[in-house]
C-alpha cells in the first residue's frame, strides 16, 4: 500500500522559515515516479472529493509549483472547472497577488479576469496541494477572494499530505473551511531530521555546452493553456490529442526504460504521457525540472542524491534544478515553454545527457 511508504524528509537549502521538505515519493515531481502509482493516489482524492461534494458547483484550484498535476488530475476525473496559481507571466491579464511565505519563492498569482468569469456560478473553491503545514498560505488567498468578491462562496482544501496541528484545524473548522486529505503527518521531528543529514550528495554546477545526444524536437498543438480556467475534461481531451499526435511521430518501438520529464509548473501532461507508454508494456518514470533547491545526500534513508542545477526553460535568468536523474533508452521533454532562447534547452540537454543517455526527444506543447 503506498501510504506506508509515502513520506521523506528532505532538507531545504538556505532557507531560514522551513529548513525541511516533505517530499511525496509517488506524486512525481522530486523523485522519479512509475505513473501508474501516481494515478492510483490522485484518484483516491478525487474519490473522497466526488463522496462529499456530489451535489455542488466546483471549482479547483491548483497550487503551483508541485500541486499543478493533481489539480488537474482531480478535475479530469471528477470534470470540475480547474485553474492554478502561477509564478509565470501572462500577457493582457490582471492579477490576484498572494504570498507563500515559507517557500524559496514567495509570490504567487492568481488571473482574476479567470475568476470574474466563474465565482458567481460556483459555490465552493476547493484549493488542491500536495502537502498542507500550517493551512496560512490557503487563509492568505481566501481572505483576498473574500474582500475581493464579497459573496458567499464556500472553501475546502484537498491535499495529499496534511500536517496541519490541532491549533490550526480549529481555526479552519471554526471558519468552515473543509480538510480533505489522504495521510496525516506530524512535523514537530521534521526540523531536526533535516539538520542532521550530511548534504554530501552529488552537486552539478550548470553548463551550457554542445553535446553529442541524437536531439528530436516535435511540436504538438494541443490548443489549451494549463495556466487559464479550463474544464477538467477539455484538458483531459488535450492530452489524449497530443498522445495520439505522439504516437504517430515518434517511435520507442526498441526504447524499454523510458523517462518522461516535466517542466517546473508544467506537469500533467508529462504524467499523462507517461502512464500511456506505460500501458503499452514500457518501463517508465516521470519527474519533473523544479525551483526548489534541495540539499543532496549520499544516506541510504535520504531520498535525493544528486541534483543538477538548470537555466530555466521558461527564464533565463532563473535557476532550476532536477534531482535523481539516471540512464534511459529514451527520454522525452515535455514542456509548454516556447523555448526561443536555448540557454534553459542547453542546460537541461547537458544533465540529461551527462548521465549517459543518448536519445532525448524535446516536445513543445503549444
Amino acid at each position: 500500500m503506498y501510504k506506508d511508504n509515502l513520506v521523506c524528509i528532505a532538507k531545504r537549502e538556505n532557507n531560514t522559515k522551513r529548513n525541511y521538505l516533505v517530499i511525496n515519493r509517488y506524486q512525481g515531481k522530486h523523485i522519479p515516479v512509475e505513473p501508474q502509482n501516481a494515478f492510483s493516489m490522485f484518484a483516491d482524492l478525487a474519490k473522497l472529493l466526488k463522496e462529499q461534494y456530489q451535489k455542488e458547483r466546483l471549482l479547483f484550484i491548483g497550487f503551483a509549483e508541485t500541486a499543478t498535476a493533481i489539480g488537474e488530475s482531480l478535475a479530469a476525473t471528477l470534470n470540475v472547472s480547474y485553474m492554478q496559481t502561477t509564478r509565470e507571466h501572462i500577457p493582457k491579464v490582471d492579477y490576484l497577488y498572494f504570498l507563500e511565505s515559507h517557500s524559496h519563492a514567495t509570490e504567487q498569482r492568481l488571473v482574476k479576469n479567470d475568476l470574474d468569469c466563474i465565482i458567481d456560478k460556483i459555490e465552493r473553491i476547493v484549493f488542491i496541494e500536495d502537502e498542507v503545514t500550517t493551512g496560512n498560505t490557503i487563509l492568505n488567498i481566501i481572505r483576498l477572494i473574500q474582500d475581493t468578491y464579497k459573496n458567499k462562496v464556500k472553501f475546502a482544501v484537498a491535499s495529499l499530505l496534511n500536517g496541519m496541528n490541532i491549533e490550526a484545524q480549529q481555526l479552519y473548522h471554526k471558519k468552515n473551511i473543509d480538510i480533505l486529505y489522504l495521510v496525516k503527518t506530524n512535523h514537530n521531528s521534521y526540523t531536526e531530521i533535516a539538520q542532521n543529514f550530511l548534504g554530501d550528495g552529488i552537486y552539478h554546477r550548470k553548463k551550457i555546452e554542445p553535446i553529442e545526444a541524437e536531439i528530436e524536437e516535435i511540436q504538438v498543438f494541443a490548443g489549451i493553456n494549463a495556466r487559464r480556467l479550463h474544464q477538467g475534461s477539455a484538458y483531459q481531451a488535450a492530452c489524449e490529442k497530443v498522445w495520439k499526435e505522439l504516437n504517430q511521430k515518434i517511435s520507442i518501438e526498441k526504447s524499454q526504460k523510458i523517462l518522461v520529464l516535466g517542466t517546473e509548473e508544467f506537469m500533467y501532461p508529462a504524467l499523462y504521457i507517461a502512464y500511456k507508454m506505460q500501458e503499452m508494456g514500457k518501463d517508465v518514470k516521470c519527474h519533473s525540472t523544479t525551483r526548489s533547491p534541495i540539499v543532496v545526500s549520499k544516506e541510504d534513508s535520504y531520498p535525493l542524491q544528486e541534483r543538477y542545477e538548470l537555466i530555466s526553460l521558461y527564464e533565463k535568468d532563473r535557476t532550476t534544478y532536477i534531482y535523481n536523474l539516471s540512464v534511459y533508452d529514451s527520454v522525452f521533454i515535455i514542456t509548454d515553454a516556447d523555448c526561443k532562447e536555448k540557454e534553459g534547452l542547453y542546460s537541461l540537454y547537458y544533465a540529461i545527457s551527462s548521465c549517459g543517455n543518448k536519445n532525448i526527444n524535446l516536445i513543445r506543447w503549444c
